[in-house]
């Protein structure tokens, strides 16, 4: 297993730190200002390389920051491809206990991918967002950090194949004269 240095890791991580947005465009959210260019910053337990596979695992209580932009989970699986010395990430893969927070949003979830290419993050597993006194819930929430766009699903029954619900509650701030 070759050993790879923290700024090489701190670029294979750069896609790592995901946006939160509300499953309805909301003006201010945080999603839209969000620098995907910014330097990044890491910590976790361990690291390794699995060279032969282009993989990185980061894993053991994992913070990634960038920006105002927060990722949490117990382990991070980062898939790159190599060209000439210069490493692409391809996607990342957060699991256990994943959290998300800017200083407007968190969301919370089992797992999440980020298609780095795409620009796209999925979280997956009872996910809930909480902006201020809002909450959504749903079973995946897809966020397109190139539009700002995300969207919110429920899970499927199984058994029946139905459609369950996405549910939530918004808190309307009142208006002082």
């Amino acid at each position: 297993m070759k050993t790879i240095s923290l700024s090489l890791m701190a670029a294979m991580a750069l896609a790592a730190v995901t946006a939160v947005a509300t499953a309805q465009q909301l003006p201010g959210t945080s999603i839209r200002n969000h620098d995907r260019n910014a330097p990044i910053d890491f910590e976790a337990a361990r690291i390794e390389v699995r060279d032969r596979q282009n993989q990185a695992i980061v894993s053991g209580n994992v913070k990634i920051e960038q920006g105002s932009l927060d990722l949490a989970a117990e382990r991070v699986r980062i898939f790159y491809a190599q060209a000439g010395g210069d490493v692409q990430v391809d996607r990342l893969d957060a699991d256990g206990g994943v959290r998300v927070t800017t200083p407007a949003e968190t969301a919370r979830a089992a797992t999440a991918i980020y298609d780095v290419p795409n620009s796209q993050i999925t979280m997956i597993g009872n996910v809930v967002l909480t902006r201020g006194g809002d909450v959504l819930r749903g079973q995946r929430l897809i966020i397109d950090l190139g539009s700002g766009r995300s969207t919110f699903d429920a899970a499927v029954n199984s058994a029946t194949g139905e459609r369950g619900r996405v549910s939530g509650r918004f808190t309307p701030t009142a208006n002082v004269p």
